[in-house]
């Protein structure tokens, strides 16, 4: 397939998102690190990415542009010294202000070029016991570490998502023994969407797998913890995936501005199938509705924008996100990409 026909087969997405902080009280000093840009992988395509920060941070103000958009690659505009990579190979901005401020917004604009990838098939690859066994810490293992590519790392329990009983005994519905590790996986997403339900005054974003768990209830946060930990409390290989979904308006209506908004979803190891993505909010394999940002071992290694402030009082963040998608004309006439994400608010 020529790279062209290649191109021809995405579904391209606009990604639009914007975090606005209107504090109660001035901020004399802050300190911000985002997560904010999209991964490139063998699916996903990305162009035109920007990002717009208002107040400007202190180091943009003070960058020379030719330095400044010396960062990492595909990372333009962001001086080199507030852009890096993380461990699990995301870019990471961070910035800081030194001015007094009563307001923060941060834009990020961007489209998505999607690849359709096979569904999952449950019935392929080793039994889960197998897969478990061989994630296991051997010593002297690290070249079979090596072979796992990674997967050791997200096997480990973290806050969010721990090993747990109440969590393991979730698992163990889905993970029958002798079944494969897919199957397994399918299983236990279909098993968390049927119980849960979607709240999202049920829980806060430092809510943790086993209290969501007890609930019943939340938001697609705390549908990826619960299954994250549940894999992991027995002892296999998940990771958290934030990102955006593109969502369908009722028939006959508009697509609203800011309807859509910042998802997370699971990918589960599977040694024959690689990773799985899968979404337990809605029951599905993520596919070309679902835009990938950063993938990590829960919500604290990929937060959209975290920060801390000295001053400031109370303030709740408001944040838009619009998912568009893209005929095929506005892809073949639309070479520079989506619009400066510097723009004013849509």
């Amino acid at each position: 397939m020529s790279s062209e026909a290649g191109e021809s087969a995405r579904t391209w997405l606009r990604v639009l998102h914007e975090t606005t902080y209107d504090y109660d009280a001035p901020v004399e000093l802050a300190h911000h690190m985002a997560y904010l840009v999209p991964r490139a992988t063998a699916v996903q395509a990305v162009r035109g990415w920007s990002l717009a920060i208002d107040p400007l941070p202190d180091e943009w103000r003070t960058a020379v542009p030719a330095a400044a958009s010396a960062g990492l690659p595909g990372v333009p505009g962001v001086p080199a010294t507030q852009a890096s990579t993380d461990a699990w190979g995301n870019t990471r901005i961070v910035f800081s202000h030194a001015r007094v401020h009563d307001r923060l917004r941060v834009r990020a604009g961007f489209d998505a070029g999607l690849r359709a990838v096979p569904a999952p098939d449950g019935e392929a690859g080793p039994a889960w016991e197998a897969v478990a066994q061989a994630l296991r810490y051997h010593a002297g293992a690290a070249a079979q570490a090596g072979q796992l590519q990674g997967a050791v790392d997200f096997s480990l329990p973290t806050a969010y998502a721990p090993r747990d009983a109440s969590l393991a005994a979730l698992a163990r519905e889905a993970f029958v023994p002798g079944r494969p590790l897919a199957g397994g996986a399918l299983a236990l997403m279909h098993l968390i969407h049927g119980r849960f339900t979607y709240d999202p005054q049920a829980t806060s974003v430092g809510t943790r797998a086993p209290q969501a768990l007890a609930a019943r209830r939340g938001v697609c946060q705390d549908f990826a913890h619960v299954m994250i930990g549940a894999c992991r409390s027995l002892g296999l290989a998940a990771r958290y995936v934030s990102g955006y979904l593109l969502t369908q308006p009722a028939p006959g209506q508009p697509r609203l501005v800011g309807a859509d908004a910042s998802h997370a979803w699971v990918q589960v190891w599977c040694p024959v199938q690689g990773w799985l993505a899968l979404d337990p909010t809605n029951a599905v394999a993520a596919g070309t509705d679902h835009v990938t940002l950063a993938w990590g071992r829960d919500y604290a290694d990929v937060a959209p924008l975290r920060g801390v402030i000295r001053g400031g009082g109370l303030a709740v963040p408001r944040v838009a996100v619009t998912v568009t998608p893209l005929d095929a004309a506005a892809v073949a006439g639309d070479a520079a990409g989506p619009p400066d994400a510097s723009g004013p608010p849509a």
